[in-house]
């Protein structure tokens, strides 16, 4: 990879780590739901006019939008917003890459090798201590909808798989489009319409960077990046630097929030990246063939994955 890829896929960890404070801080202006449907908004229009149109099946961009978009950060949003500190969100989210392994078995037949298997035995340790740490000094509720955020990230990951779009950036946005009536709607009802008009009739600045910033920069120059960089290097060069995410995360979080990491946490944050590392990184088992007239559409398939 050279230099100003190496750069670039860094910048992208940093500015999803950073996210999560950006997202905290937004919280104070915005009621959850409400946050993230103006999220949405933001990377949807006008981009969704430029990009042009959607490249594949209206079918995936529907099911990752609300599976995305409603629920995983509907779920996040809402776990922040109830006490689920930033730095560790950014953590235990990527416990996504084991829900991503388990979900992709049921429904791809794609089975983990041993080292992967390994990889999130270790990745769920880590998310026991976490849980340790967060039982003793916040709410244990917050951290079950962080968790089912990232089981929902899992579940979007297998069917942006199977959609295989050709361009992210252009999936991104139009699935983009999808949560926002649905996270509007959910808002007004479980927010109410007044709580809704008093944000949006207080904005300020900052209230309004932190809408750009989740929308523009996490979204549209996030997911176009890391997109412009699998398209030009493999996914196991790209992926690891994931790994830095919850990196930049929690270090953001301390920094900008104040945010305490216990020993605890840091325990946790060494478990969970290695075990992501080894689930993510791990070559898969190829689906056995049974029957020997499959032979040749399985060598098919696997010429065209």
């Amino acid at each position: 990879m050279r230099p100003a890829h190496l750069a670039l896929a860094v910048l992208v960890a940093a500015v999803w780590g950073v996210n999560f404070t950006v997202i905290e801080i937004g919280l104070g202006h915005f009621p959850p739901l409400l946050f993230s449907a103006l999220r949405f908004v933001a990377a949807a229009f006008p981009a969704v006019f430029l990009v042009g149109r959607p490249r594949v099946a209206w079918k995936w961009i529907v099911a990752v939008g609300l599976i995305l978009g409603v629920a995983k950060f509907g779920l996040l949003f809402v776990a922040m917003d109830t006490g689920m500190p930033a730095g560790l969100s950014s953590l235990v989210l990527q416990i996504q890459a084991v829900f991503t392994a388990v979900i992709a078995f049921a429904v791809l037949g794609e089975r983990p090798s041993r080292l992967g298997a390994l990889g999130m035995a270790v990745a769920l340790a880590g998310i026991a201590v976490a849980a340790v740490d967060e039982g003793t000094s916040g709410p244990l509720g917050a951290f079950a909808l962080c968790i089912a955020a990232a089981a929902c990230w899992g579940a979007s990951n297998v069917l942006t798989r199977k959609a295989a779009p050709p361009d992210a950036l252009n999936f991104m946005i139009w699935v983009s489009t999808v949560p926002v009536l649905p996270l509007l709607a959910l808002s007004l009802l479980l927010e109410g319409p007044s709580r809704d008009l008093v944000a949006l009739r207080t904005l300020d600045w900052q209230g309004a960077g932190t809408v750009l910033y989740v929308a523009w920069i996490t979204t549209v120059f996030g997911f176009g990046a890391w997109g412009w960089l699998l398209r030009r290097h493999a996914a196991s060069t790209v992926a690891p630097f994931s790994l830095l995410v919850p990196v930049f995360g929690m270090s953001s979080a301390a920094v900008f929030l104040g945010e305490p990491v216990s020993g605890l946490r840091w325990c946790a944050a060494v478990l969970l990246v290695a075990g992501v590392a080894l689930t993510s990184l791990a070559p898969r088992r190829p689906t056995p063939v049974t029957h020997p007239e499959d032979v040749p559409a399985a060598k098919a398939a696997v010429g065209r994955s």
